[in-house]
């Protein structure tokens, strides 16, 4: 039913267009699931799965309860953040929608939920091999309702100090990218660094996994840019084609520039570079032509790439590299815009005509509101983030790193109890002969290794002779004693 007293008309195709896209969108969270799993060691591999999995529904009730409202109430005037005025989705059915006249509000509301589900999958990313799951999940809330949703105001509705300022951030550079990745470094930094041991030969326990997980982000990127234009229009198909160039080439120059530490090509390598160029893709891909993609692809590429090694100056424990991928290829985007937006690109989706943009349409003022922007989303999100993280972590019963036991034998065995590869370890070294452990290892380290015995661990594997083995002979069912 209704709440305005005559019935809007949309066209379908714009409709079916976004509900398309915002279920490519969702389908990011597994991705992210699997991206994440997979760049885990195998004993916190499914820990990462659940976490993500878990905040895309905290992030579907917050949003469902106060979080839209939050973010996009038409009725808030104070640009900061919205008011309560569709708590529960009141009131939100078929009005057009705050951010375009093409689509309703309550389609936005769920285009917009699923940006939201994403933004929490990726931070999520900070838990990996030392955070608990259930204090995560109260934090994320939190987060949502304190960092995401005044983002989300501050540029996307109608009344947030950037939208009136004329900031360009097309699909989410600050409330998703810079939200995720600058969150990311502050929640991790209050986590503190994980045990020296398990920093020590780190690497993915499945890079099949992790390019899955690409895969299937890449593919979510197509609806998450490309229905950011909320029709089924000439804009969309540019942000499409921008996420695609940008993505392909960051992926290509990380990868290039990887081989000259080990003159291999890297598998992970070409995902986190592409990762990156669909991050500065996001902010742009609806503003610039595509050669500017062509710039930003290879500059997200190099610049994110580099940007992995600040995690190690500032000695902060980024496990899975969220500031370097996301926060840094956020900000490419974001300033990028102030080079390359274009009135003509934007004009495309026959709404927003006369915007200014670029240099490219000689708007030279167009660079310090980007930078100004970027500064305000980065210190905001990090001190807020910090806050909050500090606040639960503080709650007896919520404290959100586990005990240092639980981080060498992994989340999967502490707060799971189940295990995404789980199976028992018949040699503890490659070098060890067939059946010479005197100790099962099950679901322990991707070598095998009992984390807790290593102390133990001595030139043979065991620190102690194997028990002799009892021969055993099977009764056949002829009943005839098998031949000695």
């Amino acid at each position: 039913m209704s709440d305005s007293p005559t019935q809007n008309v949309y066209d379908r195709g714009d409709l079916s267009f976004i509900m398309v896209a915002g279920a490519m969108v969702f389908f990011m969270v597994p991705g992210l699931a699997f991206l994440y799993s997979g760049l885990s060691r195998r004993k916190n591999a499914l820990s990462m799965i659940w976490a993500v999995a878990a905040a895309n529904g905290v992030v579907v009730f917050q949003w469902y309860f106060w979080g839209y409202t939050l973010a996009f109430s038409t009725t808030a005037d104070n640009g900061f953040i919205g008011n309560l005025s569709n708590i529960g989705l009141r009131h939100v059915m078929d009005n057009p929608s705050p951010g375009s006249p093409l689509v309703p509000d309550i389609l936005y509301s769920f285009f917009q939920m699923e940006f939201g589900c994403v933004t929490a999958a990726i931070l999520m990313g900070g838990l990996a091999e030392r955070g608990r799951v259930l204090p995560g999940m109260v934090f994320i809330f939190l987060w949502m309702t304190l960092v995401y949703c005044p983002l989300a105001c501050w540029v996307w509705a109608s009344h947030g100090w950037a939208f009136e300022w004329g900031v360009m951030d097309f699909a989410g550079g600050g409330p998703v990218e810079i939200g995720s990745g600058v969150g990311g470094l502050a929640f991790s930094w209050v986590l503190g660094r994980r045990g020296e041991r398990q920093l020590i030969n780190f690497r993915p326990h499945n890079v099949a996994l992790v390019y899955l997980g690409t895969a299937m982000l890449w593919f979510g990127w197509i609806g998450f840019n490309g229905g950011s234009a909320f029709g089924a229009n000439i804009r969309a198909i540019v942000a499409i084609w921008n996420t695609m160039i940008a993505g392909a080439l960051a992926g290509l120059v990380w990868c290039a520039l990887d081989f000259r530490y080990e003159r291999r090509w890297s598998m992970v390598g070409l995902c986190s570079g592409s990762i990156a160029g669909l991050v500065a893709a996001t902010p742009s891909s609806g503003y610039v032509h595509p050669w500017g993609s062509v710039v930003i692809g290879i500059l997200a590429g190099a610049i994110c790439n580099f940007a992995t090694k600040v995690k190690y100056l500032i000695r902060i424990d980024d496990a899975l590299d969220l500031f370097a991928e996301h926060a840094v290829g956020g900000i490419v985007g974001l300033i990028m815009n102030a080079f390359f937006g274009s009135t003509n690109i934007i004009a495309m989706d026959g709404v927003n005509v006369g915007i200014e943009a670029g240099w490219v349409d000689k708007n030279w003022k167009a660079l310090y509101k980007q930078v100004a922007y970027v500064a305000a989303t980065c210190a905001y999100t990090f001190v807020v983030t910090a806050l909050i993280a500090k606040g639960v972590d503080m709650v007896p019963g919520l404290k959100l790193r586990t005990s240092p036991e639980g981080e060498i034998i992994g989340i999967d065995e502490t707060d799971i109890g189940e295990f995404a590869s789980d199976y028992i370890e018949l040699r503890r070294e490659v070098h060890d002969p067939f059946g010479s452990s005197s100790k099962l290892v099950a679901a322990g380290d991707r070598h095998g290794v009992n984390d807790l015995e290593l102390g133990k661990h001595t030139h043979n594997g065991n620190g102690a002779a194997p028990p002799p083995l009892e021969a055993v002979n099977e009764k056949p069912e002829s009943g005839v004693p098998p031949s000695t």
